[in-house]
Parts: C-alpha cells; sequence; structure tokens
C-alpha cells in the first residue's frame, strides 16, 4: 500500500490517451488505438490486466493517430492512417477500429483504400497478456513473474499463465486470422476504393470457459448498449435551455450509467464504482458520496451501495486490513491476486469516514419513500457504525474521531484528501497522527441526527435523545476546540496533540452542509472560501494560495476537486448564501466545456484570471463517480429539489441563474411513481405527484431541525 500514499504514482498515460469503461472492466490506450506496455495501457478485468501489448500494424508500419472518439463511455472510434514508405506525407491507407469495452474487448478493424490501385497488406496484431493486477500496473512495479503458456486453434490463441497456484488466461479470436505464438495476422487485398474488415476479440476464461464476448447480429444491441437502454430508460430524462449545461448533465447520466458495478454475490444489487482508469471497484467513502449526490437520478444506487458496504461491515480488529467491529470499509478488490497490494487480503478499511457517511446516507436513502422494511432491515448496521464511533473512532475519548494506521503500509491520511501531505499547517509542517479532521465530526454530527430522525420516526424516543444529545455535545466542542478566532476560519483537524491544525483549506466547507457551525462564525467562513486566495475562478480551492504547502499542480494542496466544491455549495444554499452558490456552480459547469461536458476528479488551482481554461491535473481519474455526480447535483442543489416522503413532502424552491434556461425533467423518481418538473429561474411546476404528497416552496427541513421540532413535540410541517 506504499502506492496509496504517493497518490500520483501512476505517471502520465500518454498524450492522447483513451479509457473506455464498462463496469468492472476498462480499457486504457493510445490516440492510434495502441496498448503499449512500457506505458500504465491495457485491457482490465477483475482488476487483472488481461492484455499488455495490443499493437496494430500494417506492411510493418505502426498507425499514425488522425481522431480518437468516445462514442459512449464503452465504445470508442480510432481513425489512423498507414505512413507511407517513401515520406510523403498523404496515405490511401486509412484504418478504423471501432473498440467496446466489456467483459475483455471487442474490435473491428476496416481498412479502406483511397487508391486506383489494390493494396497488398500484411496486417498484423501483436499480442501480449502478463495479468498483472491493477496496483503493479499503476505503479509500474510488476514483481509477479507468471509461468506463460500459448495455445493455438485455429483462428484463436489462448495465453495462460500461472502463478503461485493461481491460473489466468485469456482467448484472442479474429475471423479469418493466421495466428502465431505472439501475433495473428492476415495477408489481404484491399481493392481500389474499396475496404477490408474483420472482428477481433479478447475475452478472459473464468473457471476454464472463456467469457463470451461476440459481435451481435445484425440490426441487435450489444450486451453494454442494451445495458445502456435499461439506464436510460430508468431515469430521468431532462431537457434544459442551456445547451451545454445540457450536454454536461447528459454525460454525467452516460458516466454513471457506465461506473454502475454488480455486487459478485448478490448481482441484483448495482452500486457505484469510484472511478476509471484506478478505481472500478466499491469505495466506502466515493461510492457513498456518489450515490448520495445521485439520489435525485436513481435512488437505488444509494440503496445497493449500502446492502453492499454492511454485507461487508468489519466484524473484528485486523491490523493488517484496519478491519474493527461495525467500520465500513476503504475498497474492496475483486481479484484475490491482488494480495500484494492487500497484504492477501480482498477488503480495506483504512478509512475514517466511510462510516459516519454509512449512517448519513442510510438517513437520505430513507427519505426517499423506499419500504420500511428495507430500511429496517439497515439500522442493525447503522447501530453498528455509531458503535465505532464511540468504541475505535473515537480513540481517546475527548468526543472526536481521530485516525492513525495501525501498521505500515495501510494509508496515511485516511480522510478524503488521503496523499500523504494531504494535512498540514499554515506553515507546511505536516500533521501527525493520530488526526481528527473538521469534515469527519460534520459526518459524524451528520450521521448522529439522521440515526436520531429515524429513531424517532420509529418510535424510539430513548435513542433519539441520546443521538440528539451526543450530537449538540460534538457541535459545542466542535466549535470551541477547531474554532480560530485570530484567523476567522475553523482548522483544518486536530493533530495529535490536539493542536489546531491552522491551514485554511476547503474542508471546513462541508461543515456547512451538515449544519455544525455555529451560525455567528459562518459569514467569516464564507467570506474565506470564496477570496480569490480560496476561489480559483473554477472553483474552491483545497488550500489556499498564502499557505506554505500551496501548489496548484498537487493532488491536495491547491488543487480544485468538483465534488468538494458542490458539498460546499450545498452548504452556502442551506445558510442562504445563494449568489455565493450560483458562482461555484457555474464556474463547475463552464469548466465541464473544456473537457467535453466530463468533470475530471479535479484539475489545477491555477486562477482563472492566469489561464483561460482550466488545467489539467495529469493522472485525474476520468470518468470518476463523484465528479460524474457534480453537475447532477449543482443542478439539483440549485433547483432546492429534495424530498421527505415519510412527511409527505416534496421540496421545490430553485434559484437557477438564469443563463441556464428553461429547465424540462421527465420520468424522475418520486417513491414508487414518476413525476416531470419545469423550472425557470425561481419558478416551478411538478405534475404527476403521488396522492399524499404535497409541493412545498422552501428548503426541505434538515434532519437536525426535524430532530429538533420531534423533541419539542411540534409539528413537523
Amino acid at each position: 500500500m506504499a502506492g496509496w500514499n504517493a497518490d500520483t504514482a501512476a505517471g502520465p498515460l500518454g498524450s492522447g490517451t483513451v479509457t473506455l469503461v464498462e463496469g468492472s472492466s476498462f480499457c486504457i490506450s493510445a490516440s492510434n488505438g495502441d496498448i503499449r506496455p512500457e506505458l500504465p495501457h491495457g485491457v482490465f478485468h477483475l482488476d487483472t490486466r488481461i492484455l499488455s501489448r495490443w499493437e496494430l500494424t500494417i506492411n510493418d508500419q505502426p498507425l499514425e493517430s488522425l481522431a480518437a472518439e468516445t462514442k459512449e463511455p464503452y465504445r470508442a472510434l480510432f481513425a489512423c492512417r498507414v505512413p507511407r514508405a517513401d515520406g510523403y506525407a498523404d496515405s490511401p491507407l486509412l484504418v478504423e477500429r471501432l473498440r467496446e469495452v466489456g467483459a475483455g474487448i471487442l474490435e473491428e478493424i476496416t481498412v479502406r483504400n483511397y487508391s486506383r490501385q489494390p493494396a497488398e497488406c500484411r496486417i498484423t496484431l501483436v499480442v501480449e497478456a502478463d495479468f498483472a493486477d491493477l496496483f503493479e500496473v499503476k505503479e509500474a512495479r510488476i514483481t509477479r513473474d507468471w509461468h506463460e503458456t500459448r495455445r493455438i486453434e485455429n483462428d484463436s490463441l489462448e495465453i495462460r499463465g500461472v502463478w503461485e497456484g493461481i491460473r489466468k488466461s485469456v482467448v484472442i479470436r479474429a475471423e479469418g486470422a493466421g495466428v502465431g505464438a505472439k501475433a495473428l495476422g492476415f495477408r489481404v487485398t484491399v481493392p481500389a476504393f474499396g475496404k477490408w474488415s474483420t472482428h477481433v476479440s479478447v475475452a478472459p476464461t473464468l473457471e476454464g470457459s472463456s467469457v463470451p464476448f461476440t459481435h451481435p447480429a445484425g440490426g441487435e444491441l450489444s450486451p453494454s448498449d442494451r445495458r445502456r437502454q435499461e439506464w436510460v430508460a430508468k431515469i430521468p430524462a431532462l431537457q434544459i435551455g442551456n445547451r451545454s449545461i445540457e450536454r454536461t448533465l447528459r454525460r454525467s447520466y452516460e458516466d454513471l450509467g457506465a461506473l454502475r458495478i454488480q455486487d459478485p454475490d448478490h448481482p441484483d444489487r448495482v452500486v457505484v464504482a469510484a472511478g476509471a482508469p484506478w478505481f472500478m471497484t466499491l469505495f466506502g467513502r466515493d461510492s457513498l458520496w456518489a450515490s448520495e449526490m445521485a439520489l435525485p437520478v436513481d435512488p437505488s444506487l444509494a440503496l445497493g451501495t449500502l446492502r453492499t458496504l454492511a454485507d461487508r461491515q468489519g466484524t473484528e480488529v485486523n491490523t493488517e486490513t484496519e478491519e474493527e467491529p461495525g467500520k465500513i470499509l476503504h475498497e474492496v478488490r475483486l481479484d484475490v491476486s491482488t494480495g500484494q497490494a492487500l497484504q492477501g487480503n480482498s477488503a480495506y478499511y483504512g478509512s475514517v469516514d466511510a462510516t459516519p457517511l454509512f449512517v448519513v446516507v442510510l438517513g437520505s436513502v430513507s427519505r426517499w419513500g423506499f419500504s420500511k422494511d428495507t430500511i429496517t432491515a439497515l439500522l442493525p448496521n447503522a447501530d453498528r457504525a455509531l458503535d465505532w464511533i464511540r468504541n475505535y473512532g473515537d480513540r481517546d475519548g475527548d468526543g472526536f474521531v481521530e485516525y492513525g494506521r495501525p501498521n505500515e503500509h495501510g494509508l496515511i491520511n485516511q480522510g478524503w484528501k488521503d496523499s500523504w501531505d494531504g494535512i498540514n499547517f499554515a506553515d507546511g509542517t505536516l500533521a501527525q497522527a493520530p488526526i481528527a479532521l473538521a469534515e469527519v465530526q460534520a459526518y459524524v454530527h451528520g450521521a448522529y441526527v439522521a440515526r436520531a430522525w429515524m429513531a424517532y420516526d420509529d418510535g424510539d424516543l430513548a435513542l433519539a435523545n441520546e443521538l440528539r444529545e451526543r450530537a449538540d455535545r460534538l457541535k459545542q466542542r466542535f466549535n470551541e476546540d477547531f474554532w480560530l478566532p485570530d484567523k476567522g476560519y475553523y482548522a483544518v483537524a486536530l493533530d495529535r496533540d490536539k493542536r489546531p491544525v491552522d491551514a485554511c483549506a476547503s474542508n471546513m466547507g462541508h461543515c456547512l452542509w451538515f449544519g455544525l457551525m455555529d451560525e455567528d462564525k459562518v459569514p467569516s467562513v464564507v467570506e474565506h472560501l470564496m477570496s480569490p486566495r480560496m476561489f480559483s475562478g473554477w472553483g474552491v480551492r483545497t488550500l489556499a494560495t498564502d499557505m506554505a504547502a500551496y501548489n496548484p499542480a498537487s493532488y491536495h494542496n491547491g488543487s480544485v476537486w468538483p465534488h468538494d466544491n458542490a458539498l460546499i455549495m450545498s452548504g452556502l444554499l442551506r445558510y442562504g448564501y445563494v449568489e455565493e452558490a450560483q458562482r461555484i456552480g457555474t464556474a463547475l459547469l463552464e469548466a465541464a466545456e473544456y473537457s467535453g461536458g466530463r468533470l475530471p476528479e479535479l484539475f489545477c488551482g491555477f486562477d482563472r484570471g492566469q489561464f483561460t481554461e482550466p488545467v489539467p491535473y495529469p493522472t485525474a481519474c476520468s470518468p470518476q463517480a463523484w465528479a460524474a455526480t457534480t453537475p447532477i447535483h449543482v443542478v439539483t442543489s440549485l433547483m432546492r429539489y429534495d424530498t421527505h416522503i415519510s412527511l409527505g413532502g416534496i421540496w421545490l424552491d430553485p434559484v437557477l441563474p438564469r443563463e441556464f434556461g428553461d429547465l424540462h425533467i421527465s420520468n424522475a423518481p418520486m417513491g414508487d411513481a414518476r413525476i416531470t418538473i419545469d423550472a425557470s429561474g425561481d419558478q416551478a411546476t411538478v405534475h404527476g405527484i403521488p396522492d399524499g404528497l404535497t409541493v412545498h416552496r422552501g428548503q426541505r427541513p434538515w434532519m437536525s431541525e426535524l430532530v429538533e421540532w420531534a423533541h419539542q413535540g411540534k409539528p413537523q410541517d
């Protein structure tokens, strides 16, 4: 896990890299479609690289890239040309590679001859499979030596590997190919002004059987297309006057659909993977935040994520994996041979915030109309999570949740800023563990409040009052110990000596959403967050420019993270800072325009006045789950759209900027029904409201308000 602490260990993927993703499979290639072993390229399935070299040559010439266009998150078209041997620029031979990712890849190769003469072509595909696990590729430290054998049969090549009793293999098939031990090839004559094409597939074998991945018959949809079609039919359809924003939202829908993976133990459950290329698996924190922000699109994603995390909730103390009773995992790896990174285990629990966020998201899901039995079944897991907060999370009994790794290979920092240098003082000194992060206390407060409301709703007044009092004590202690009166903002953390870590960082913005701040301190916090040293013009930086550790091209010390800004934006709206929230939301959507409508995991923190486009961060994941859900969260937050079905209410009170134009959303989930929403500026109408529900203006009551009302015996509506 040393690589986890080196966050940027994977070097740049190469100029023009194309990443395709579908569920737990993904492909990284150069812009001409080739996969090169000296770069972190490959076809990956269940965290294993099943293809490490995939190089196409024609007449011994590598292909020159002309264009690469991602059609869907799982499909791309590469246009190339074959260089002429005589050195002339124009070539009559053009090549198209239409690639789709599923359980492996399927590629249609077409050679077009724009010459008056037939073209003799030797077409060669050189293939290799090293069966490296994802961590080895990401960190360029492939140490395992698989014993490899190759078997040729008709037009297919099977590559088999064995390492310490683990067996893996992949089958490459090409229609009409001549097959050798190292390559597949064709000798063809492409007629004048004609074309030649073939289909090639690459599929792993599972338990001795090849995973089927065949080209659909004429007019049929591929499995990925069918999956996408089912997803599109399920989620809301939208139209918005601003076409750029509409494109971004549609791209978010597409990416979120492609990032869905199935729980191997429960194929009916769908969860959200963290992001491509390196995190196509279940992550506690990332998957919870992404599914929380996607609630208005598909609440079942959050429910599936909660159920899957509940099944893997910690049951014992294990210092290697950092598992503890009640703790929610940091990540799961699907390939058992990934033991080099996970110390022989499939799950790692080194996250301080996933456990309280589990309870927070369950509270959110409880508002969206699932049956009472569905929520009740998860309450024991929520209570075990709260027990972890008390018995293990609060390591020294001071009321705050801290982290500190119990081994030498786990993450040094275990909040969302999990780079080794992500938590530091204003002078740049690194904070030493145990560390209590500001935003983690906010999540814990949110967990107490969410569970208290569910207890009130269930008639358990004793538990509700206990948790309400716990939340109140935490809020009081937080404002006493984290507030820096001489600076006018909150410390990012308390270190091992309980000293406030005094850097001006974005973490405190999360506390706005959860209502952890004293109201008299909010104006100063907002002023800092929106100041030029924090707000770059594209979003709020992770660290202010006048901090000693500031670096606009760092991972966590000056960069801009879309999801971080989305949470800050929601917190601003909670306290009535509409103009500031609009400014952040608009900046994020404008930033997406420069990357094809897709927000990356993060981008650099250079000022907008210095560079007119967001500066990419070289190794940012894209697509990435909470970045994909950020545009959805931005728009629904500015609609001030939310629900609490047990209270009989839909809340809708938009503050949409004029430049967004008119917004029309149909097929939006609402309990067992589907509704249609029209909104523009500060006006909105809803059609198809289920019986028993009422549309309210103003913001939905926050859980903390509901708990207080219930405690005081006030009416809930």
